[in-house]
């Protein structure tokens, strides 16, 4: 007798390859366009664009980069999914994961991560070691999160935040080129209050069920995540205007603070949208579908390239 549903697609060759590519959330993967951060900062001072070798050598090498950097996160969230299954399918949203859903074997899922983990971590060894190094590092540190350190409160958002700074770091160690610390300052703080949003939208959807999705939203209040982000939102604020004017990496005639209303509209907008919508669980969709936030990104981003083309 012939069987429908999503667990028996999954065990179809295309079915499960479909929910495979799933699992390993490619909406997710704007997080790693921080590996181009490092190409980004050093247009013009550790490169030059008029020397077409060296513009296709660190595009390349930042490319690269970000897709081994693309394999790796997915590893990490095939085997959250794995790891929290049961959490998942107390979720409604989260319960239709390919793993959680059954259209993706747990066998076929840990299979993959294994082979995607020994596949990215050579390449990206044979890439820089120093870059390989970094990755490695990170996997290490979201596999500790996923089995440990997102039961900790406060640990949890720490770790993401962690997470987002390596991110930051691999780039420069695919170019093998230094890097202001306050863009990593800057990067940290502003990863750790999207965290604290993430976990602020978790709760306020989740309800009574919050404790039986996420161990640690049963220690979260409403009232302290927004204590929280109220000081980690002008602290990102204040790393980034002290990064304008005191690094190394930027003009010396302080151009780089044309970009700081950008960055206020850009992190006042996200505070806005945490608090009246519940895009704040799924930052990456905030990213893809909130117009004024996309407008204030590139807006910062082409007033940073042209800071840094003409003024450096």
């Amino acid at each position: 007798m012939e069987t429908t549903g999503k667990g028996s697609e999954g065990r179809s060759l295309p079915g499960a390859a479909v929910a495979l590519a799933l699992a390993l959330r490619p909406k997710q993967w704007t997080k790693n366009l921080l590996v181009f951060f490092a190409l980004f900062f050093t247009v013009g001072e550790e490169w030059r664009l008029d020397d077409l070798g060296s513009v296709v050598e660190h595009v390349g090498k930042s490319a690269v980069a970000f897709v081994l950097f693309c394999a790796v996160t997915g590893v990490v969230y095939l085997v959250n999914d794995l790891l929290d299954v049961e959490r998942d399918r107390a979720h409604p949203v989260k319960r239709h994961r390919p793993v959680a859903s059954g259209a993706l074997p747990a066998w076929t899922a840990w299979a993959a991560a294994v082979i995607l983990t020994a596949v990215s971590l050579a390449l990206s060894f044979l890439l820089e070691p120093l870059f390989g190094g970094v990755v490695l590092g990170y996997l290490v540190l979201m596999v500790v999160y996923s089995v440990a350190l997102k039961h900790v409160v406060l640990l949890d958002v720490f770790s993401i935040s962690g997470g987002f700074v390596l991110r930051a770091v691999a780039g420069a160690a695919a170019l093998h080129v230094p890097i202001s610390p306050w863009l990593y300052a800057c990067t940290g703080l502003g990863a750790l209050l999207i965290a604290l949003g993430k976990r602020r939208s978790e709760l306020a959807q989740a309800g009574d069920g919050a404790d039986r999705q996420r161990a640690t939203l049963g220690w979260y209040t409403i009232p302290l995540l927004d204590q929280l982000i109220a000081v980690v939102a002008p602290s990102t604020l204040v790393a980034y205007t002290l990064y304008t004017f005191t690094s190394p990496n930027v003009p010396e005639n302080h151009a780089m603070m044309l970009t700081i209303p950008f960055v206020v509209y850009g992190l006042f907008r996200y505070v806005y949208v945490v608090h009246t919508t519940g895009l704040g669980e799924a930052p990456e969709e905030m990213l893809i579908t909130d117009v004024p936030l996309i407008a204030s990104v590139l807006l910062w981003l082409a007033s940073a390239a042209s800071v840094l083309l003409v003024f450096r």
